[in-house]
């Protein structure tokens, strides 16, 4: 049985010291160790997101330590083990950015453990996409299972297995399509037919858990048209 989410409104409701809430067309979502607020862009009301940097302080002398975690905002009760997650994201790189390398990261988190400890995700870096320097072309996609799995530890261990290219830039929308089901997640770029990305065996321990809208240092980072339909 399939069943299908389809996001389209935004509600803000404050709760004072505890995560910032939102409820976004009837459904409950939680921003983690992050900012979340509307905007219009173009006429189109969207989600903007930013990683908070006082629930979640930056080391630029430990870049390594201090990335590719829990920062992002999430659907509240939501379990999903597989199916297909789709949404348009845009990226900018903040002025005065906290890391003068960001790249504008952006992208999904999946399989989202309720208390933040485990999940998978796929990110952009859309700046590096149309970069003059291949190797830089190289990192334009990334996985990544937290905790752990760093991309600097993956790169590492198994350098260029779980990250690749992609015709991707800042400041444009492009459409990621997630494909989940087993221990495999398959990545859409722009409604292409074939997969930009294949992960053929995701090393995290959380076999199901919530979708996460996910930014990383530096990054000013937009979203909207989500899709959730989850597989049984």
């Amino acid at each position: 049985m399939r069943y299908k989410f389809l996001l389209l409104g935004f509600l803000f409701v404050t709760t004072g010291a505890l995560a910032q809430k939102i409820i976004w067309n009837q459904m409950e979502m939680e921003a983690v160790n992050s900012k979340a607020k509307i905007v219009q862009m173009e006429g189109v009301p969207v989600l903007q997101v930013e990683r908070d940097l006082l629930a979640s302080p930056f080391d630029s002398t430990n870049v390594e330590a201090s990335v590719d975690g829990p920062t992002y905002v999430k659907i509240a009760n939501l379990e999903m083990e597989n199916g297909t997650i789709e949404v348009k994201v845009l990226s900018q790189i903040m002025e005065n950015s906290p890391f003068p390398a960001a790249r504008g990261f952006i992208g999904l988190g999946y399989r989202v453990a309720s208390d933040n400890k485990n999940f998978e995700g796929i990110y952009l870096r859309p700046s590096n996409g149309r970069a003059d320097d291949q190797l830089r072309r190289n990192h334009s996609v990334q996985y990544f299972s937290y905790p752990g799995y760093t991309f600097s530890r993956l790169r590492k261990e198994a350098n260029g297995v779980y990250e690749t290219y992609a015709d991707i830039g800042l400041n444009e929308w492009i459409t990621m399509r997630v494909e989940i089901e087993g221990e495999r997640s398959l990545l859409y770029v722009n409604n292409q037919k074939a997969p930009s990305f294949l992960v053929q065996k995701m090393l995290g321990t959380s076999k199901k858990g919530s979708v996460a809208l996910w930014v990383e240092i530096g990054t000013i980072g937009y979203f909207k048209d989500l899709k959730v339909i989850k597989k049984s």
